[in-house]
C-alpha cells in the first residue's frame, strides 16, 4: 500500500474516530512495552510508525519513560505531521521501514506494533525485519506485533475481498499480509534474532467491542462510564495467559534480541 493511500486513511481518522477502542489498543501495547523493556535501560529507541500518535495518545508518552531518546518514522507525510502536531516534542521522520535512514547499530530497542502487517506481501515483512536487525545494536531488543494469522477471524478476514470489506465498513482500511506465531518466530531466528518470548494480545472480539465502544462514545460524555467500559474490555487480556491465546489474540507479539 502506498504513501498516498495512508495519507487518505489518516484524513479519515483525524477527528478522533473510535477513540475508546484506540485508547484500549494503546493501553495494551503500552503494557506490553513496559513488561518487555526495562525502564531507563535503553539509550535510543525507534518506533516504526506514528498511526497511534496521529489518531490518539499513542505509545510515545510511555516510551519516553523507557528510553533516553525516542525516534519514530512513518511513510505517510500526513500521519507524521499529525503525530508531531499532537506531540510537539516527538522526533519523527518520514521514512519507509524497508529502507531506514539510520546507520547500522544505532538503536538498542525497536517497537514495531502492527506496522509490518500493512504491506501487501510477506517478503516486505522480511525485508523490514532485516532492516530493523541492521539498525539494532548487538543485544538490542525488538518488540514486534503483527495481525495474528493463527486467529481464525483474522485468517478469514484476510482471504476475503479487502475492497468490499472496506466499502461495507467491516474493516476501516485494507489489511496486508501477515504471519502466524510459528512463522514470525522462525523468520526472526533466520534473520539473526534470538526469540525470548512469543504471546498474543488484544483478545476482546473486535467485531463486537469496536461498534459497542463507538456507540457509547457518541451517547454519553460521562468519563466514568467510559472508564468502566474500557476496564471491562481490558479484562479480556487475561486470555493471554491461556493455552488458547493464539486463537483469541488479534495480534501475535514477539520479543526478539539481536545476536
Amino acid at each position: 500500500m502506498t504513501t498516498a493511500y495512508w495519507n487518505h486513511v489518516a484524513a479519515g481518522w483525524a477527528e478522533g474516530r473510535d477513540r475508546l477502542w484506540r485508547a484500549h489498543s494503546d493501553a495494551v501495547n503500552v503494557a506490553l512495552c513496559r513488561r518487555w523493556l526495562t525502564a531507563g535501560k535503553y539509550e535510543c529507541l525507534l518506533k516504526t510508525d506514528l498511526f497511534d500518535e496521529a489518531t490518539g495518545l499513542g505509545l510515545w508518552p510511555a516510551l519516553v519513560d523507557l528510553a533516553g531518546q525516542v525516534h519514530a518514522i512513518d511513510m505517510s507525510h500526513d500521519v507524521a505531521t499529525r503525530g508531531r502536531t499532537r506531540h510537539p516534542a516527538l522526533s519523527a521522520a518520514e521514512a519507509d521501514v524497508r529502507r531506514l535512514p539510520f546507520a547500522d547499530g544505532v538503536f538498542d530497542a525497536v517497537v514495531s506494533n502492527s506496522t509490518l502487517d500493512h504491506f501487501d506481501h510477506q517478503n516486505a515483512i522480511v525485508d523490514s525485519l532485516r532492516e530493523l536487525h541492521r539498525v539494532l545494536a548487538r543485544g538490542g531488543r525488538l518488540i514486534l506485533t503483527l495481525d495474528n494469522g493463527a486467529n481464525p477471524a483474522v485468517a478469514v478476514r484476510n482471504i476475503l475481498p479487502q475492497n468490499l470489506l472496506v466499502r461495507t465498513g467491516v474493516i476501516p482500511y485494507r489489511m496486508g499480509a501477515t504471519f502466524g506465531p510459528a512463522q514470525a518466530t522462525t523468520t526472526l531466528r533466520q534473520l539473526g534474532f534470538r526469540v525470548i518470548e512469543t504471546t498474543a494480545i488484544v483478545h476482546c472480539p473486535r467485531v463486537v467491542a469496536v461498534p459497542a465502544l463507538r456507540v457509547l462514545d457518541r451517547l454519553t460524555r460521562r468519563d466514568a462510564w467510559k472508564r468502566r467500559a474500557l476496564s471491562a474490555v481490558g479484562r479480556f487480556e487475561a486470555a493471554g495467559r491461556w493455552p488458547t491465546r493464539f486463537r483469541t489474540g488479534h495480534f501475535v507479539a514477539v520479543l526478539g534480541e539481536k545476536t
